[in-house]
């Protein structure tokens, strides 16, 4: 899958037959498994936070993920990872750009 830079990439907990995905915390799980692919890499004192590049959300009460291109661009395995984890689990993916607040 290939999206442009300035696109992120929306993994919704639904799947393609309008089913809701669980357990209910898959994208704070994802995401909390994402946590270390970040930029300048995981330091040894840093408390867990998640990856700027894997955040989970919620939009219109649907749980999801926000995974930006850049976790591509650092580590590609990652990346498939994380395409693999929607594709297996049937899971609804979109792009889209994020606005300024």
């Amino acid at each position: 899958m290939d999206i442009p830079s300035t696109k992120k990439l929306f993994i919704q907990g639904v799947t393609h037959d309008g089913r809701t995905f669980r357990p209910s915390d898959w994208a704070e799980r994802l995401a909390g498994v994402m946590s270390s692919f970040r930029p300048g890499g995981a330091t040894p004192d840093s408390y867990l936070s998640y990856s700027p590049w894997c955040v989970p959300t919620t939009i219109n009460n649907v749980k999801c993920v926000i995974v930006s291109p850049e976790l591509r661009d650092h580590d590609v395995m990652a990346w498939d990872f994380v395409i693999n984890f929607a594709r297996d689990n049937d899971l609804t993916v979109g792009e889209a750009c994020i606005l300024p607040e």
